[in-house]
């Protein structure tokens, strides 16, 4: 597979301490867990050039990182996965961290490391994506609003005129910023806050279309749960049901969702086509515990893409 996938967003670096809970602690009505074993995995953005690499893809990751430890470990993972990295170093901040405690299997607790990127290393992200555009075939977008897509308007102008499909997962109480991309994949709360609640289906309908419309947008992928996905564009509305599959750990289920969209698509596959595998991708990783991956064998039992 030639085809080249660049992501640029909130890049992060997932901790998981993982340890036994036999007593509760007599200074607090808290559990006590016994640290056995320490894993750092991708994040955010990160995570979704992973799974991008995972089903085959050539991937690069654009993101802002701290001139930290965390930092490094970012980029050693992402030399680990095959994925070509342009990070680039803000020594005002520190690196993202989400670090999660779990015993028995179980999250107990997540903590949260962050600091918004400065202004200077903003702008050269933005030249510096401007430079990479002409070298990939599709472009994704992972907004976790944690301030390293404030450029995204000028992003999805630039890459739409260089004639690249642009996909975004999106946050925040504005969507008008990512008018004009190509594909957008806010899940049920996401949608909400922007069209507000329905009602029933006709009225989703009704709503999903006319944002799709005003924000131009080739397709609105709405990612429903236990309800699975529905696709709104221009011909047609697809609904693909959700997977009857145990769910443990829903974390990073939209990374592996956008990211077998982004490949699917990257190979010529339809939206409604691709949306159908997006859905099955989704289904598996939802089973994994953390941040994780499918691969190519998972999804197609070993039938090549």
């Amino acid at each position: 597979m030639n085809k080249k996938i660049l992501v640029a967003g909130d890049v992060m670096l997932d901790r998981y301490w993982f340890g036994e809970v036999n007593r509760i602690s007599p200074e607090a009505p808290v559990p006590i867990v016994r640290v056995e074993k320490r894993e750092e995995r991708l994040g955010g953005a990160a995570n979704v050039a992973r799974n991008a690499v995972a089903l085959g893809a050539q991937a690069a990751l654009m993101g802002i990182v701290g001139d930290d430890d965390a930092g490094n470990s970012v980029e050693s993972l992402l030399e680990a996965s095959g994925i070509q990295g342009y990070l680039i170093r803000d020594p005002q901040i520190s690196t993202i961290i989400k670090l999660r405690v779990i015993g028995r299997q179980q999250q107990l607790l997540r903590i949260d490391f962050e600091e918004r990127p400065t202004e200077p290393v903003l702008r050269d992200k933005l030249n510096r994506f401007n430079s990479l555009l002409a070298g990939f075939d599709v472009i994704v977008l992972s907004d976790y609003a944690k301030g390293s897509l404030v450029n995204v308007s000028a992003m999805i102008e630039a890459a739409t005129a260089a004639g690249k499909l642009v996909l975004v997962d999106p946050k925040g109480s504005d969507f008008h910023r990512y008018a004009g991309a190509s594909l957008l994949t806010p899940n049920k709360s996401e949608l909400r806050q922007i069209i507000g609640d329905w009602n029933s289906e006709e009225e989703l309908t009704t709503k999903a279309q006319q944002l799709r419309r005003d924000l131009r947008l080739q397709g609105l992928l709405l990612t429903r749960s236990e309800e699975g996905m529905t696709l709104f564009t221009e011909e047609r509305i697809s609904h693909v049901p959700a997977m009857a599959r145990e769910v443990f750990d829903v974390s990073g289920a939209g990374d592996t969702v956008i990211a077998t969209m982004a490949v699917m698509l990257a190979n010529g596959m339809s939206m409604q086509d691709a949306v159908a595998i997006a859905n099955r991708a989704g289904g598996i990783v939802v089973g994994k515990l953390g941040t994780a991956t499918v691969t190519k064998e998972e999804l197609f039992a070993a039938t090549a893409i």
